[in-house]
C-alpha cells in the first residue's frame, strides 16, 4: 500500500511530466502539440456531427446505439483532457476561470447532467465555442485581434445603444396599444389585448412579418405600413453606432503607430517595408 502511494504522490509532484504535457496540451508550436490540437479539433467537430445526428428521430435504432457508444467515448475523451488542463497547468485556477477553461467544463458537463436530465445532454453543441482554438492552432492571430477591436467597440457602444433600445421598447409599446385601439373593435379581430398588439408590433417593426396577426381595417393597414418602414430605419442605426466607434478605435490606432517618412502610412508592428509605398523601413 505504501508503495502505491509513493507511486500517486510522484504522479503528482512529478514537473517533468506536467512540462510535458504543457507542451503538448498548450501549446501549438511543436509537432506533437499541433498534432494534438489538429487531433482534439476533429473530436470535436465529429462529436458535434453525432449531437445533430442523434437528433434525427428518424435513425434507426443501431444506428442510434452506436452513436450513444460514441458520445461515451468523446465524452470520456475530453474530461480526461479537462482533467489533463488542469493537472499540467501552471495556475490551475487561472484555466478554470478563463474563457477556455468555462467553455471546456461547459461542453463536458451536459453530458453528465443528460444522465438526470434527458434533455440537458444536447447543450453538447456548446462544443462549437472550443472551434474557436483553430486561431491559435493555425496562426490566424489577425482575426483574433480583429475580434478583440469589435468587441471593444461593442462594449463602448453599449451605453447608446441601450438609450436606443429603451426608445424602441417605449415606441412598440405605443404603436402596440395604438393598434389595440383601432383594431379591437373589429368582429373576429387577432387584436384581442394589448400584449397580443405589443407582439405584432415587435415582428412588424423587426421586419420579420410571421402573418399570423394582421390588420383589417383601413387605418390598420396604413398604421402597419408605417411600422414596416421605421423598423427599416431602426435596424440601421445599432450598426452604425459599433460603425462610428470601430471608424474611431481605428484612426486612434493609426495616430498610435509609427509612420513611414516616405508617405506617411501607418506602419504595422514589425514590418521591414512599408505595405503602401514598399519603403525600406529603418
Amino acid at each position: 500500500m505504501s508503495n502505491r502511494n509513493t507511486i500517486w504522490r510522484r504522479l503528482f509532484i512529478d514537473d517533468e511530466l506536467k512540462r510535458r504535457l504543457y507542451v503538448i496540451i498548450f501549446e501549438s508550436d511543436t509537432p506533437m502539440g499541433k498534432a494534438f490540437d489538429v487531433a482534439l479539433l476533429w473530436a470535436i467537430l465529429l462529436s458535434i456531427v453525432l449531437i445533430i445526428v442523434e437528433s434525427i428521430p428518424a435513425i434507426p435504432d443501431w444506428m442510434n446505439t452506436a452513436l450513444v457508444v460514441w458520445e461515451y467515448i468523446f465524452t470520456g475523451f475530453f474530461t480526461i483532457e479537462y482533467i489533463a488542463r488542469i493537472y499540467c497547468s501552471p495556475s490551475p485556477g487561472k484555466y478554470v476561470t478563463s474563457f477556455f477553461g468555462i467553455i471546456d467544463l461547459l461542453s463536458t458537463m451536459p453530458f453528465y447532467l443528460g444522465l438526470f436530465f434527458s434533455a440537458s445532454r444536447y447543450l453538447m453543441i456548446l462544443r462549437t465555442f472550443r472551434l474557436i482554438r483553430v486561431f491559435r492552432v493555425f496562426k490566424l492571430f489577425s482575426f483574433l485581434e480583429e475580434g478583440d477591436k469589435l468587441l471593444k467597440s461593442l462594449r463602448l457602444s453599449f451605453p447608446k445603444i441601450m438609450v436606443f433600445f429603451l426608445f424602441v421598447v417605449i415606441m412598440v409599446i405605443a404603436l402596440g396599444t395604438l393598434m389595440f385601439m383601432v383594431e379591437s373593435n373589429e368582429p373576429g379581430t387577432p387584436f384581442t389585448d394589448i400584449p397580443t398588439s405589443i407582439y405584432w408590433a415587435v415582428v412588424t417593426m423587426t421586419t420579420v412579418g410571421y402573418g399570423d396577426i394582421v390588420p383589417v381595417t383601413h387605418v390598420g393597414r396604413i398604421l402597419s405600413a408605417v411600422v414596416m418602414l421605421l423598423g427599416y430605419t431602426i435596424i440601421a442605426v445599432p450598426t452604425g453606432i459599433v460603425s462610428a466607434q470601430l471608424s474611431r478605435d481605428h484612426s486612434t490606432d493609426d495616430d498610435t503607430k509609427a509612420r513611414c517618412k516616405e508617405c506617411g502610412s501607418p506602419l504595422p508592428d514589425s514590418a521591414h517595408y512599408c505595405p503602401f509605398c514598399g519603403n525600406e523601413i529603418e
